[in-house]
């Protein structure tokens, strides 16, 4: 190689590892980027009455995708009351205490790791809550009067242990998707109202007794073999998704006789239970009151025939029937 080719190669490589500094330069900046004045006036909106009648104020606030670390500046926008904070940096929301109007929060992808020490227990009017994509491994710290609705998915939350009735008498609706849970146990939760735990690592059903108004519970994509855990004391039950579980045989679901007669839709394809003979019919006879199974409306011949079916066992005096 000559002179003149390796002075053309270092200064290659000289500007790619400037090219490479620039580059982490440039991710540094967006890393420990902190909230300006002027980030928050280019991005307020929805100008409304003040709390207390007397003035007017933007209460919109949409922060998304700036590469925040640090928000302090926002503790002084006091009547923001809608505010999205996704696709940040940030592990400490404490600014958020002053924003006691807040109504609507979204923190998705960001790098939580916990809610003690956050800011939650000062913001008593927030109905609605969005934490997906964060670092939490469990619910210590949150209290929510007010919450409605609280997405909690693809965080690695492993328990459930502190999600009490009394801190949360509001709550209806619960999305823990793409969690690490392996039991239903420590939601207590009796006026919730859907249930969304797909893609964890569910194993057993436990607690289940105390969700009494219980709608919609979705399971799919966990590790059941059997549906033990449902329970009476669930007398909305109305859809059950569990989908792409262990389910193998007809004993497994004994359980579903005690949600026959609210249950409408019950999804079990891609379980191992869907080999046997006849699946539909032995699924319709434990729950003749049933609408649809998997995709497809139950339809009169099929109702017709299960009905008939289940008379026949009485009949036979078959035992449990």
């Amino acid at each position: 190689m000559s002179d003149l080719d390796e002075d053309i190669v270092f200064s290659d490589l000289e500007g790619d590892e400037e090219a490479q500094q620039e580059g982490v330069e440039e991710d540094e900046k967006i890393q420990v980027c902190s909230l300006t004045p002027e980030t928050i006036s280019q991005s307020l909106s929805l100008l409304c009455r003040t709390g207390n009648g007397l003035g007017h104020a933007f209460i919109r606030l949409d922060l998304k995708d700036n590469g925040l670390h640090d928000i302090a500046a926002i503790s002084n926008y006091i009547h923001i009351r809608f505010l999205d904070l996704s696709n940040n940096h940030l592990t400490d929301l404490s600014p958020l205490v002053s924003l006691t109007q807040l109504l609507w929060l979204k923190v998705d992808n960001n790098a939580v790791v916990s809610f003690e020490g956050q800011p939650f227990t000062q913001l008593p009017y927030l109905q609605w809550l969005s934490m997906a994509g964060n670092r939490l491994t469990d619910v210590v710290g949150l209290v929510g009067p007010a919450l409605e609705s609280l997405n909690l998915t693809g965080n690695g939350i492993q328990r459930m242990n502190g999600l009490q009735s009394g801190l949360y008498t509001n709550l209806v609706t619960l999305e823990l998707r793409g969690n690490q849970l392996d039991t239903t146990d420590g939601i207590s939760l009796p006026n919730l109202q859907h249930l969304y735990l797909a893609q964890n690592a569910i194993k057993h059903l436990k607690g289940l007794d105390r969700l009494e108004h219980l709608i919609t519970l979705h399971l799919r994509d966990n590790q059941l073999e059997t549906l033990e855990g449902l329970s009476s004391n669930m007398k909305c039950l109305r859809y059950l998704n569990v989908r792409g579980n262990a389910i193998s045989d007809q004993k497994a679901l004994d359980s579903l006789s005690h949600v026959s007669k609210t249950l409408k839709a019950l999804v079990l394809s891609d379980n191992p239970l869907m080999e046997m003979t006849d699946y539909r019919l032995s699924v319709l006879i434990l729950l003749p009151h049933l609408d649809r199974l998997d995709k497809d409306p139950v339809s009169h011949e099929e109702r017709a025939e299960a009905l008939e079916r289940i008379k026949e066992l009485k009949e036979e005096e078959i035992p449990g029937l």
